[in-house]
């Protein structure tokens, strides 16, 4: 959806156990490839948010699907409905993108 490529040099393989992985990858990248492509955007959103704002947050870490931000108690509100924003606003798709935020003293908590 952003441009990413992907070269598959054993699609037409004539050994079926490669040019079958390779067929797998080509169904499987584009949808993870975008994925990857949409939380990227998100951080560089939120994190040039954070940056410009001078938020009481830090960026922490990116898993698969989710950001983790260290963030003051009295910006907790501020920061959740500005990242769910961001997240939401990080591509333009025919469905919208939601976006749950969880919040807690550590990950496990916040999930």
């Amino acid at each position: 959806m952003f441009g990413r490529r992907l070269y598959l040099n054993d699609i037409r393989s004539g050994n079926a156990q490669m040019r079958q992985s390779a067929e797998r990858s080509a169904i499987n990248a584009p949808m993870q490839g975008t994925a990857a492509d949409i939380i990227k955007r998100a951080m560089i959103a939120v994190d040039a948010w954070l940056e410009s704002e001078r938020v009481t947050a830090k960026l922490i870490m990116q898993v698969h699907d989710e950001l983790v931000l260290e963030v003051a108690t009295e910006a907790v509100d501020t920061v959740r409905d500005r990242v769910r924003t961001h997240m939401a606003d990080a591509a333009q798709l025919r469905v919208p993108l939601k976006v749950d935020v969880g919040v807690g003293a550590n990950w496990d908590e916040a999930h």
